[in-house]
């Protein structure tokens, strides 16, 4: 097969320029063994052990103060949860999926007679959500998407998350 020098050159190129702006990014420092968010600083720290790795500024849910309680209450949950899946997909450029609902969450509501809600995670930002301004999420933890980038690298399934007011 005779490919033209051009073709090589220009199909090379793209190549090239697609592995540069990849979302997956490749971690090979510590260990990663808590993220811990502090809801009233707006803030994610990435821990190993004691040793503070990263910290990142974060949007909550609308109604952020308080934790979560019940689906479409706009408030990110607090308390120990696990991260529990990742979404290389998401809606949100990237996601880590947080473990909230726990057993003790489903049994408060339900004894309210409502549903706890779930689906939430640690994501970035479509770019018409940085005119939405402080809080915006539906109870998600988000960040900008370079900063997801980092994160989504780092942190692995089962990685312990502590969600503090």
């Amino acid at each position: 097969m005779n490919v033209p020098r051009r073709t090589l050159l220009v199909g090379g190129a793209a190549v090239a320029l697609s592995a540069c702006s990849s979302k997956f990014k490749k971690y090979e420092g510590p260990e990663v063994t808590r993220v811990m968010i502090v809801k009233q600083r707006r803030r994610l720290y990435l821990f190993n052990n004691r040793d503070l790795l990263d910290a990142y500024d974060v949007h909550l849910g609308f109604r952020a103060e308080g934790p979560k309680q019940f689906r479409g209450d706009g408030k990110t949950p607090e308390g120990t949860y696990y991260i529990d899946r990742r979404n290389p997909r998401s809606s949100y450029h990237l996601s880590l999926g947080i473990s909230y609902p726990n057993s003790r969450d489903v049994a408060f509501a339900r004894a309210q007679g409502r549903d706890p809600g779930g689906d939430i995670f640690i994501h970035g930002w479509r770019n018409k959500d940085s005119k939405k301004g402080k809080d915006w999420t539906a109870g998600c933890i988000a960040v900008k998407d370079r900063e997801m980038e980092d994160i989504y690298s780092m942190v692995r399934i089962g990685t312990p998350i502590h969600i503090y007011a």
